[in-house]
């Protein structure tokens, strides 16, 4: 339990850091309204520009820029998690000869250092090709596979599907926190997830 503690702290100290701010330097002239257009990606239905603690008052389109990039890596890795999880949870293991427990959090601490290792240079090696992509010229944010040489925001259906990966992300997100509570809270995973919500 100390472990998943642990691991719940990181994983909130993480998703806060991507709110630091970048650099020193006094922030420019912001242009903030550009981001609250009803046009622009990620807002959308029913609350439109939804920003309830005021993190973007006063920034600047770099700074927003870099907040859309976190919030679409972080809704990805969430998805990719809740998979992962619930595949995890139905026995699903793809090494170690399946010798892992199926609860999630107790698979995380039976996982041998190499499995670690493999995660942590995984991670790094998926960092530093998306900071080199970020270096080409007309890179927006978190279009790592260079969709926007090909389309642009004008396209009504390019921004529906832009829409529906930032709205599952956010979902995403919130999910696997209720997923990684319930587990670390009452021990339930898998199929029985919320068997204390309705015993």
């Amino acid at each position: 339990m100390k472990i998943a503690s642990v691991l719940a702290g990181s994983a909130l100290l993480a998703s806060a850091s991507a709110f630091a701010p970048v650099s020193t330097q006094a922030p420019k002239a912001t242009s903030l309204n550009a981001w609250k257009d009803d046009v622009v990606v990620g807002i959308t239905a029913p609350v439109g520009f939804f920003d309830p603690l005021g993190l973007s008052k006063g920034k600047s389109d770099e700074t927003m820029a870099l907040y859309r990039e976190a919030e679409l890596k972080h809704g990805r890795v969430a998805m990719a998690a809740c998979l992962g999880w619930y595949l995890n949870a139905g026995g699903v293991h793809p090494a170690f000869n399946s010798a892992l427990s199926n609860d999630p959090l107790k698979a995380a601490q039976e996982l041998p250092l190499v499995g670690w290792l493999q995660f942590v240079l995984g991670c790094g090696a998926i960092e530093w090709l998306a900071q080199q992509i970020k270096q080409r010229p007309g890179y927006q944010p978190g279009d790592i596979l260079g969709a926007a040489y090909w389309v642009d925001n004008s396209d009504e259906g390019w921004v529906d599907y832009q829409n529906k990966e930032i709205n599952n992300g956010r979902l995403a997100m919130l999910a696997f926190m209720g997923m990684f509570v319930q587990d670390l809270k009452f021990g339930d995973y898998g199929d029985e997830i919320f068997k204390p919500l309705v015993s």
